[in-house]
């Protein structure tokens, strides 16, 4: 008998669905800024951390992608350089903080700080994620 996956594709479409759902209420209630932070600069960087190991999870992403460009307008994508400006000032803190970094330091604090490498790749990651949600046209293979 074999054993039942823990998530299958249906689960993973009912993950990126319900954010989205989640993102147009806080858009109603908080504005489109918290809306896009939520789902973008949070829910969709993480679910395209998920599918670079997870195959599951990559299959989504270009739907989950297709979804989030249909929620915001392209003046509302242009948000998408505050986000980078942010998360490079947060990077250059992390930097900074490796560098003056004292011994008395408290555990969680230094646990809560993202390594350089990770920082390095989350970067990476967005600027995929930025270019597929800025692009002219989204093409299939």
């Amino acid at each position: 008998m074999q054993k039942e996956p823990i998530l299958d594709t249906p689960k993973f479409h009912e993950i990126w669905v319900e954010q989205c759902e989640a993102a147009e209420g806080i858009k109603r209630r908080y504005g489109t800024k918290a809306a896009f932070d939520y789902l973008v600069a949070e829910k969709l960087l993480n679910f395209a951390d998920a599918a670079s190991s997870h195959p599951a999870f990559a299959r989504e992403l270009p739907r989950f992608v297709a979804h989030v460009r249909g929620l915001f307008t392209v003046e509302e994508m242009r948000t998408l350089n505050r986000i980078q400006c942010e998360q490079r000032d947060g990077d250059a803190y992390i930097g900074e903080r490796d560098e003056f970094d004292e011994e008395g330091e408290q555990e969680e604090d230094a646990m809560s700080l993202e390594s350089p490498t990770a920082a390095t790749e989350r970067a990476r990651q967005f600027a995929i994620i930025a270019e597929l949600l800025t692009a002219a046209e989204l093409g299939t293979s």
